[in-house]
C-alpha cells in the first residue's frame, strides 16, 4: 500500500500510525490494517479534488444545457443516453464524496478532514440543485407518455429504475422547493449528523486512570469480571447523561426537520417514506414487525438460561453481554487467523466469492487498525463502480469481531457483484436487502467454525454468541423501530421532548422485549442517545431484522439445495437494486408477500435456542 502513495500522503498515513500507538491494546497484528484510498486521490489536499470538482461542474451545466425541459420529449434511446451522462456525472461526484467520507470515518477530530467532508458535502448539494431538473421532469411527465416510453423494449434495464421513481410522483415538491432543501440540508440535517458523530466519537471515559472511547468502555460489557461489567455500565450511562443536552437537543431538531418535511411532502406516517426507499410495502413491514414483537418469548427464554448458567439472581442490562460461561474455553484471533477463518468460509461456499473476498485482504480495502477518534462500530461502503467498495472494522481479536469481519465482507462482496454487473444505478440495495450477503457470510463463518469445533462448552459458548448477534439483529432492531415509532409519534403529538420522556419511551420498549428475564434499571433509559441511526437514517433499523430473518430462509435453502443453490444466490446479489426485492426472492423460491414467511425465520431462532437449552442441560445438569 505505501509504495503507492506521495510523500504527501505518506505523511498523513504516518500520522494515523502514530495514533496507533496511544491505543492501549493487546496486538493482534491488525494495527497496520489501514485501507489504500489512492484509488480516488492521493492525499485530501491532493489539487485533482478541485480539478474534478470544476470538471463535474462543467459536466453538470452541459447535463442541464442539454435536457432541461425536454425529459418528457425523449424517446427511449434519448432517454439512454441521457441517463448514461448523469451516471458517469455520479460516478465522478461519488468519488469525492466517497474519498471525504472515508477519510473522516477514520479521525473524526481531525479538522482537515472534516473541512472536506463540509466541502464535498456542499459541493454535492450545488451539483444536486442543478441536474434534479430531470428527476422532477420525468415524475412531471403525462401518464400517458410515461408509460409509452416505458413500454419500449429498447429501454432494456433502465425501465425498472424510470418506473420505480414514479411511485414519489405524489410527493415531490417544486424545483424551487427542492433545490432549497437541498442547500439548506447541508447547514440542517447534514450539518446536525455531523455534529452528533463528533459528539460521541469525542466522549472519553477514565477506566482505572486510563482515558478511553465509547467503544473500548462499551467493550467492558464482554467481560467475565461482573464487577467490570457494572462499572462500565455505570460509566456509560454517566458519560451520556453529561451530553443529554446536546443529544436531545439534536435529536428534537432531527425528529421535527423529519415531521415537517413529511408534512410538506404529504407522507402519512413518519415511516412511509422509508419504506418507499426500501420498496417494502406497508403491509409487508408490519407483517415483520408484528412477527418479532410476537415472539418476544424467544428472547427471554434464552436470558433465563443465561441467569441460571450464571448463577445469578437477575440479570440486569451489564450482564446482557456476559459470556454464557466463566469456565469456557476462549479464543483470540490474530488478524490473519481472523483471515483464514472467513476467507476459508467463502472460499468453500463458491470460488468466486472467496476471490472477491481476498482481494479485500490483498488489495488493502479493509481499515481495521484502532485509532483514538475512528468511528465505531463497523459498516461497508460501496463507493462507486469505477472504484470498488471499502470496510471499516475496529479489531481487537475477539471471536465476535470475526463474525463482524466476516459480515462487512458479505456487504463488500454484495456490493462489488452489484456494481460491476448494473453500474451505480442499481448498485445500491434497498436496506430490506442490503444485509442479505453480509448475514449470509456471517452464517457460513459461523457453521464452519462451529463445525471444526468439539469442546462441548465451545460449542455452547458460540451458539450463545451466535443467538446474542441474532437477537439484536432481530429482537432489538425491531424493539429500537418501536422506540423510534413512539419517539417520532411523541414529536409530532407532544411537541419538544425533555430527556426523560425519551428516556421513558426507550425504556418501555426495551423492557417489553426482555419481560421478565432482565431486570433493566432507570440507568438505561439514556442509552438511546448514542445510537447514530436514529439521527442520521430514521426508520433504518427494521431493515436488519428483515435481513437477517430473509437470510435464515435463504441459508434453509441452502441447506436443502445444496450446490445448486449458489449461483441462484450469487446471481442475487449481482441483481442489486435492479428490480422490486419481492420479485427478485420469488426467482428462488421465496414470497416475502406471504405474512407467514417471518414466521419461519423465527422458528429457526426458537429451535436455536432449544439447542441451547439442550446443550446446557447435557453439560451443566445440576444448574436445573
Amino acid at each position: 500500500m505505501v509504495n503507492s502513495l506521495n510523500l504527501v500522503s505518506l505523511n498523513f498515513y504516518g500520522k494515523m500510525k502514530a495514533m496507533i500507538d496511544l491505543v492501549k491494546e493487546a496486538p493482534t497484528g491488525a494495527e497496520n490494517i489501514i485501507w489504500d484510498l489512492s484509488i480516488f486521490y492521493s492525499n485530501p489536499k491532493d489539487p485533482a479534488i478541485t480539478h474534478d470538482m470544476d470538471t463535474i461542474r462543467q459536466q453538470a451545466e452541459s447535463f442541464a444545457a442539454s435536457y432541461r425541459g425536454q425529459v418528457a420529449t425523449l424517446d427511449a434511446e434519448g432517454m439512454i443516453d441521457a441517463l448514461l451522462e448523469r451516471e458517469a456525472l455520479y460516478d465522478k461526484l461519488g468519488r469525492i464524496s466517497s474519498y471525504a467520507f472515508l477519510n473522516f470515518a477514520t479521525d473524526t477530530s481531525a479538522p482537515e478532514l472534516g473541512a472536506l467532508l463540509a466541502r464535498a458535502q456542499e459541493f454535492n448539494a450545488t451539483i444536486e440543485q442543478q441536474i434534479m431538473f430531470f428527476d422532477l421532469e420525468w415524475k412531471a411527465t403525462p401518464d400517458d407518455q410515461s408509460r409509452a416510453l416505458l413500454a419500449q423494449p429498447t429501454l432494456h434495464k433502465y425501465a425498472h429504475l424510470l418506473e420505480s421513481d414514479l411511485r414519489f410522483r405524489p410527493f415531490m415538491l417544486s424545483e424551487v422547493e427542492e433545490s432549497l432543501l437541498v442547500e439548506k440540508s447541508v447547514t440542517g440535517r447534514a450539518a446536525w449528523n455531523r455534529f452528533f458523530t463528533q459528539l460521541i466519537s469525542a466522549l472519553r471515559f477514565d477506566w482505572n486512570g486510563e482515558s478511553i472511547n465509547l467503544s473500548k468502555i462499551l467493550d467492558k460489557l464482554y467481560s467475565t469480571d461482573r464487577d467490570v461489567r457494572r462499572q462500565a455500565a455505570t460509566l456509560v450511562a454517566e458519560g451520556l447523561r453529561a451530553r443529554s443536552m446536546e443529544t436531545t437537543y439534536v435529536f428534537n431538531i432531527l425528529l421535527q426537520d423529519k415531521a415537517q418535511d413529511d408534512a410538506r411532502r404529504g407522507y402519512p406516517t413518519w415511516i412511509s417514506a422509508r419504506n418507499m426507499d426500501n420498496k417494502a410495502p406497508d403491509t409487508v413491514v408490519d407483517a415483520l414487525v408484528n412477527a418479532v414483537t410476537s415472539n418476544y418469548e424467544i428472547v427471554a427464554r434464552h436470558y433465563r438460561l443465561k441467569r441460571a448458567l450464571l448463577g445469578l439472581d437477575e440479570l440486569t442490562e451489564y450482564d446482557r453481554y456476559a459470556p454464557l460461561l466463566a469456565d469456557a474455553p476462549t479464543s483470540q484471533y490474530s488478524w490473519e487467523e481472523a483471515r483464514a477463518v472467513v476467507t476459508k468460509a467463502y472460499q468453500a461456499f463458491n470460488p468466486q466469492a472467496g476471490e472477491i473476498v481476498k482481494r479485500f485482504f490483498d488489495e488493502n480495502w479493509i481499515h481495521a487498525a484502532l485509532l483514538p477518534n475512528k468511528r465505531g462500530g463497523a459498516f461497508a461502503s460501496a463507493a462507486v463502480p469505477s472504484a470498488h467498495p471499502f470496510i471499516l472494522v475496529n479489531f481487537t481479536g475477539k471471536p465476535r469481531e470475526v463474525m463482524t469481519l466476516a459480515h462487512e465482507l458479505g456487504h463488500g462482496l454484495h456490493q462489488f457483484l452489484a456494481g460491476q454487473a448494473q453500474g451505480l444505478y442499481y448498485q445500491y440495495t434497498p436496506l430490506t436487502t442490503a444485509e442479505t450477503a453480509s448475514v449470509f457470510g456471517e452464517m457460513l463463518t459461523f457453521q464452519d467454525v462451529l463445525r471444526q469445533e468439539n469442546d462441548p462448552k465451545a460449542r455452547l459458548l458460540m451458539l450463545a454468541q451466535k443467538i446474542e448477534d441474532s437477537f439484536a439483529t432481530v429482537f432489538r432492531q425491531v424493539a429500537m423501530n418501536r422506540f423510534e415509532d413512539g419517539l417520532h409519534t411523541a414529536r409530532r403529538e407532544q411537541g419538544e421532548l425533555s430527556t426523560d420522556q425519551i428516556n421513558t419511551i426507550w425504556l418501555k420498549t426495551q423492557r417489553k422485549m426482555f419481560g421478565d428475564s432482565v431486570n433493566l434499571s432507570d440507568d438505561y433509559g439514556i442509552w438511546w442517545s448514542y445510537v447514530s441511526h436514529f439521527v442520521g437514517s430514521p426508520g433504518y433499523v427494521y431493515a436488519y431484522a428483515f435481513g437477517e430473518l430473509l437470510v435464515l430462509a435463504l441459508y434453509k435453502l441452502y441447506q436443502e439445495r445444496g450446490d445448486s443453490f449458489v449461483p441462484q444466490y450469487l446471481e442475487l446479489l449481482a441483481a442489486g437494486n435492479s428490480d422490486y426485492p419481492d420479485r427478485l426472492l420469488a426467482k428462488i423460491g421465496i414470497d416475502l408477500n406471504d405474512p407467514a414467511f417471518w414466521n419461519g425465520g423465527l422458528q429457526l431462532l426458537s429451535d436455536l435456542v432449544a439447542q441451547e437449552e439442550a446443550l446446557a442441560r447435557e453439560i451443566y445438569p445440576d444448574k436445573f
